[in-house]
């Protein structure tokens, strides 16, 4: 058996005459940061001081003791190196490397065999600008939705800044390190092809293997209890391991997720073991349906032949320097998205490949993994030396991922094809290559070889061929931005998309999240800090105009804050409400964004330090099994019961016009069933439709509720919201139990505001006059220095109002 020794511990990092400890993994900027020699460039605009970083060179030094080992050969692994290095062994160069996204092997044998051997190990890392700024002098430049290189470099695009993230070019070993010592034989690649049919799961093993001799190996494999095995004396070899009933994988809501150990071991002529692989796989099918129909061509997941309508949102790096997310980390993150009702998750194309703990919890959560090749919002040159990168990149992989059921669908890149025909580049390009061949060559060429068993689609959005505008609604994969970038978001409700890969709307993170990244400041929409940490082109620009068409501009911070951040879900839950409930003609929604990589205002559900925004709880609402909404079909309002369970739903509807001060002026039920996976709808009969600002629409159906208010906020007759409040505090938790004395809209607890280590378990609710809800907060401990808890909980307490009236933080009884 192959020994492996590890080469984490030890290392130092030099630069300009400077040396100081180093972690692997790691980067310079996590190194810095431990020794004390920057600042935290996530707090202010210290961004800007650690700037330098990106454009030095660095090297990581390693003095390896001496060895002698009884195997033939001795390998150095470096799982990922960021990005450009020079590897060298007793100043021997041992390798080059240009590529983040792919691990290294070099043959280091008998380096170290000698007691007197130099065991001098250095990185030596080029800034990703210097070589990224090389090969765009070198193949010309191409356009760019960003002012960086990132197109020159197979490097994570995102490090270089984008419209959420701050810009920290990092460099380092950002993966594990070792030696591995293996003799006659290793297995270098493991492609396990998961199939199931007629109840029988198949795994078809295909190995292929590195040797130091000559002769005949065996392969011997197991996957619950069942084995298979094959003797062979080439260098390829495949076996069949078939599970008679097997039980299947499904996605979270579908069934259960069962996982099963899959174990190779490889053997030499006397049977010893060399080497073993161990990986947990599901057998489970996926389809993806483009078939055409009366709407156009349609892109609708199939798992285990059960049509899904997926319930997704975007991923991006859960931290600018990705060598901190830690499998805890990942499997909180994940965790939020599945309690919010996802069941997809896409791994957005301008970040990274994720460890395999990331999809690890997928597995097990059953969140399906949509992943995206990593090319995002510009061209990129088809030319060496990166077209070679790009395919070992792509084959390194689809190998590392596809033992993962959850994963689903391979996507070829983020808004490349849309951008060539919309964005102005055909014409910028004059001829040059731009990432085509890439899309609809290269990348599923290898999909097709290396992974034949799941789908391929070339990017997104995408309309499945050039027949089409890329970013047509009516075919395959549509992005929704214009409604955030230039209009308002009830031009939700003008299209029915077949696929939303991306719509969102923006929002500040939390206030916790804010106090700890801006210390002291003022806190203003415009506060230098504040537009420090808003990323996005005329970001608060788009905040101030979407705020505008619905309510009356606040006077103060805590008003903003809060309005801004009803605004982020409802523009969202317009968008699925209405897309779900035209279900199967809709297939998905996938928000932009789950979470953020640092405190900053954006699409996130989930702020840069983890904590809920408004948007996340309103997604528990929007992606549960059922939903109940009031939307238009062929003009008229109607009542949807949106039902994604797998049993029917039979439910009475109560449907009332009620007044700003809480008289009902009609009211009337109404029977609907929606089937298993279906949508039930019911006309609002016309006496029920309110008929000014001071009336609005409820619906109540089996705990679930929806409002129709028929004008903006701003012209609404609210009365100034009064509530009582009780605090009721039991060992583990907080019960705040709130009783509404007027109409409250969109009542808030900003938990947060009581102790930073505080959370709510919900968001926005409306109570009309006389109804109560109770809000469970953990994580506020008794603060002697709080006399009066229960202001503390109203000055936390957010309602919407007119905004002339009332005081200016929270409202009071």
């Amino acid at each position: 058996m192959k020994d492996v020794t590890d080469l984490t511990e030890g290392w130092t990092l030099r630069y300009d005459g400077a040396a100081i400890p180093a972690r692997v993994p790691g980067c310079v900027h996590t190194d810095l940061l431990a020794a004390g020699r920057i600042p935290d460039p996530y707090l202010g605009d210290n961004e800007h001081e650690v700037a330098w970083i990106g454009r030095t060179d660095w090297t990581y030094d390693l003095r390896l003791a001496a060895r002698d080992t009884h195997h033939e050969r001795t390998d150095l692994v470096l799982d990922g190196l960021d990005t450009v290095a020079e590897i060298t062994l007793g100043g021997a160069r041992v390798g080059r490397t240009r590529n983040m996204h792919r691990g290294y092997r070099f043959d280091v044998t008998g380096q170290l065999a000698a007691p007197d051997a130099d065991g001098a190990l250095s990185v030596r890392f080029t800034s990703a600008h210097t070589e990224a700024e090389a090969v765009r002098a070198a193949l010309g430049d191409r356009p760019n939705a960003y002012p960086q290189p990132f197109p020159f470099i197979r490097k994570m695009a995102c490090s270089f800044g984008w419209d959420w993230g701050p810009t920290l070019v990092t460099a380092g070993l950002w993966k594990p390190v070792r030696l591995e010592h293996w003799s006659t034989a290793r297995l270098a690649s493991v492609r396990p092809l998961v199939t199931v049919e007629d109840g029988t799961g198949r795994a078809e093993l295909r190995i292929e293997v590195e040797r130091t001799t000559d002769g005949p190996l065996t392969a011997r494999a197991r996957v619950d209890g069942r084995t298979a095995d094959v003797t062979f004396d080439t260098d390829e070899a495949v076996l069949t391991v078939e599970v008679p009933d097997a039980e299947l994988w499904w996605p979270r809501g579908y069934g259960d997720q069962v996982l099963y150990d899959a174990e190779l071991e490889l053997l030499d002529a006397e049977g010893t073991l060399l080497d073993r692989w161990e990986r947990r796989i599901g057998f489970r099918t996926v389809v993806l349906d483009t078939g055409a129909d009366a709407h156009g061509t349609g892109f609708t997941l199939a798992v285990n032949g059960e049509r899904i309508f997926a319930r997704g949102v975007n991923w991006i790096p859960d931290d600018a320097l990705p060598s901190r997310v830690t499998p805890d980390r990942y499997r909180t993150r994940l965790t939020q998205a599945a309690d919010a009702g996802v069941d997809l998750v896409r791994v957005w194309g301008g970040g990274i490949y994720e460890s395999d703990a990331f999809y690890d919890v997928c597995d097990e959560l059953g969140l399906m993994v949509w992943q995206d090749f990593l090319f995002a919002c510009a061209a990129y040159p088809e030319e060496q030396p990166l077209r070679a990168e790009i395919e070992a990149e792509a084959r390194d992989n689809v190998r590392r991922l596809m033992p993962h059921p959850s994963l689903v669908l391979w996507n070829g890149n983020n808004e490349n094809l849309w951008g060539f025909r919309d964005w102005g580049w055909e014409e910028e390009l004059a001829g040059d290559s731009w990432g085509e061949g890439l899309y609809l060559g290269l990348l599923p060429r290898v999909v097709a070889e290396t992974d034949p068993t799941r789908p391929y689609w070339a990017g997104s959005p995408w309309s499945g061929s050039w027949d089409h505008h890329p970013n047509d609604p009516a075919h395959g994969t549509a992005h929704s931005w214009e409604v955030w970038n230039r209009t308002d978001y009830a031009d939700y409700l003008d299209t029915v998309p077949r696929f939303v890969a991306e719509f969102g709307w923006q929002a500040p993170p939390t206030h916790a999240t804010l106090r700890r990244a801006l210390p002291g400041e003022d806190l203003r929409p415009d506060s230098p800090g504040m537009l420090h940490h808003q990323k996005a082109e005329d970001g608060n620009g788009k905040l101030a105009r979407g705020l505008a068409r619905h309510f009356t501009a606040p006077d103060d911070f805590d008003r903003w804050h809060y309005l801004t951040q009803v605004n982020q879900a409802r523009a969202v839950a317009t968008g699925i409400e209405h897309w779900r409930s035209h279900w199967p003609r809709c297939a998905g929604t996938v928000v932009w964004q789950l979470n953020d990589c640092w405190p900053v205002t954006s699409w996130a559900a989930v702020d840069g330090d983890g904590r809920p925004k408004p948007l996340y709880h309103e997604l528990r609402r929007l992606y549960a099994d059922r939903l109940l909404t009031l939307s238009v079909r062929d003009g008229r309002r109607s009542v949807a019961a949106v039902n994604q369970s797998a049993t029917g739903w039979d439910t009475v509807v109560t449907l009332r016009r009620t007044t700003a001060d809480g008289h009902t002026l009609a009211e009337t039920k109404c029977a609907l069933r929606a089937e298993a996976r279906s949508v039930g709808l019911a006309e609002v009969p016309g006496e029920l439709l309110p008929a000014s600002g001071r009336e609005f629409l409820v619906a109540d159906a089996d705990g679930l509720r929806a409002l129709y208010f028929p004008v903006p906020d701003k012209e609404f007759d609210y009365p100034e919201p009064a509530h009582d409040v009780d605090v009721v505090r039991h060992p583990d938790r907080v019960e705040i139990v709130v009783t509404a004395r007027t109409l409250l809209r969109d009542l808030l607890l900003q938990a947060d505001r009581l102790a930073p280590t505080a959370v709510a378990d919900r968001g926005l609710c409306t109570l009309l006059p006389g109804e109560r809800t109770v809000i469970t907060v953990r994580g506020w401990e008794p603060d002697p220095a709080t006399a009066d808890e229960r202001a503390a909980v109203r000055a936390a307490l957010f309602a919407v109002r007119n905004e002339t009236a009332g005081p200016g933080a929270g409202e009071s009884a």
